[in-house]
């Protein structure tokens, strides 16, 4: 069972933008309601698509660089990198059927 990795500012650039795998960034913060309602379908989503995406999350509080760099100004959001590109973003809440739709759509693409 694939569980999301926990991603720094460090640590960003090597699992993420030079990632193989596409990879689903949860850009998230601990004292945010929304984010902790999202977190068990990302844990869903990290598992159902083992092999073919790299869920990764990220906390906003203790890693300010990141989300600076993309543009990330409410949470949760989360964004698809495909080859080190943003390739989808999704904000604020979202039902699991929604996610994977934008995320099959992401994939084909």
């Amino acid at each position: 069972m694939s569980h999301p990795i926990t991603v720094t500012d460090t640590s960003f650039k090597e699992e993420v933008l030079d990632s193989k795998l596409p990879v689903l960034v949860d850009f998230w913060a601990s004292w945010c309601s929304p984010c902790k309602m999202i977190a068990p379908i990302v844990e869903e989503l990290a598992t159902q698509y083992e092999g073919q995406i790299k869920v990764a999350k990220v906390d906003v509080d203790a890693n300010p660089i990141t989300p600076g760099m993309f543009g990330v100004l409410s949470i949760p959001t989360l964004m698809l990198f495909r080859g080190g590109q943003a390739a989808e973003r999704i904000v604020g809440y979202q039902p699991k059927p929604s996610l994977e739709a934008k995320l099959q759509a992401a994939l084909a693409a």
